[in-house]
């Protein structure tokens, strides 16, 4: 049977760390409050011109050379973010372009963390009908540029950077086994981020200079505790329902590899779970929550450092705005 297999990974992570005690200079804030609460001890943070696409490029360099394939023989990018270079054209577009990618189209997937997990549901499709197909999948975040920095409940949260990998057709038994998308939007207002101001057309406003009045600011904004609630249901019960529906029992996961949005949401998962600790990959408290750059970027530490190994299972589960989430179980 033919699946859709990752042949190389690449990850991207900015050089400048920010650190708990460099947040104790901005807000009310402090080591020990950070840490108890979200796990978090460092971030990394773009620089002013190290944009989306940039980090998005280097870690898709890094994939396409693991793979040994080159930027022209892809077929297709998928780049989640919620944070692009701008509204047009696509992160995809500029990262296709940066790449010489150009038998490629090249598309954006907005689902906010879950953006990674999206793009490897859609090429997994794509493969099954094409096995030949090349595939890239991106995540990447520069978060920093949307956080309010005077709000010490979820500026001490995000962090930049990039993960890729890509991805061709293989009937060698490994491979993407099944995966499964869910969304909420009714639960939109947990978690959301504003676009840009809208411009008022003069036609519809005494005053054309008069912008969106309701607009405060285009930064993350979060119910934390509800948005906790909803994280570890939600991904409990994706995970318990993919699991059955394969056939197979946690205890058959060799390496969970979960979003990591902070410390007590993966531990409460782990719980609910009843997987031990040592099964899960976790960097939460060195890169902090980069959306959908979270989990691509675990792929690739997990697989250069060696817990990744042939025949493993692998499972991805993930929750972001929206509400989105979703889960993949892979063959490795």
């Amino acid at each position: 049977m033919n699946r859709a297999v990752i042949i190389g990974t690449g990850s991207c992570l900015p050089e400048r760390v920010l650190t708990n005690a460099d947040l104790e200079q901005i807000v009310d804030t402090s080591d020990e409050w950070i840490t108890t609460r979200t796990g978090i001890s460092t971030r990394r943070i773009a620089e002013r011109d190290e944009r989306t696409s940039a980090l998005a490029t280097k870690a898709a360099r890094e994939a396409l050379s693991m793979a040994n394939v080159s930027p022209k023989e892809l077929d297709l990018i998928f780049l989640g973010t919620i944070t692009s270079d701008m509204a047009m054209p696509s992160c995809a577009c500029l990262v296709q372009k940066e790449l010489g990618a150009v038998n490629a189209a090249a598309m954006d997937l907005n689902a906010a963390c879950s953006g990674f997990v999206y793009g490897l549901d859609i090429a997994e499709k794509y493969i099954k009908s094409d096995p030949s197909m090349k595939i890239l999948v991106i995540g990447a975040e520069t978060l920093s540029t949307r956080t309010n920095w005077k709000d010490r409940n979820t500026c001490v949260l995000f962090g930049d950077g990039a993960g890729a990998s890509v991805l061709t057709g293989s009937n060698n038994g490994s491979g993407i086994l099944s995966s499964r998308l869910y969304s909420d939007g009714s639960l939109w207002q947990l978690l959301s981020m504003e676009s840009a101001p809208r411009q008022v057309c003069p036609v519809l406003n005494d005053n054309p200079a008069d912008a969106d009045k309701q607009h405060d600011g285009s930064y993350i904004k979060m119910v934390g505790k509800d948005v906790f609630r909803y994280a570890v249901r939600s991904m409990e019960q994706a995970v318990l329902s993919q699991l059955e529906k394969e056939g197979v029992s946690i205890n058959d996961v060799n390496l969970m590899i979960p979003h990591q949005a902070n410390i007590r949401i993966l531990r409460s998962l782990v719980e609910k779970l009843n997987i031990p600790i040592e099964k899960v990959f976790i960097t939460v408290s060195k890169y902090g929550n980069t959306s959908a750059a979270s989990i691509p970027i675990c792929i690739d530490e997990a697989n250069r450092s060696g817990r990744l190994t042939e025949g493993d299972l692998v499972l991805l589960c993930v929750f972001g705005g929206g509400f989105t989430w979703g889960v993949t179980l892979i063959r490795w």
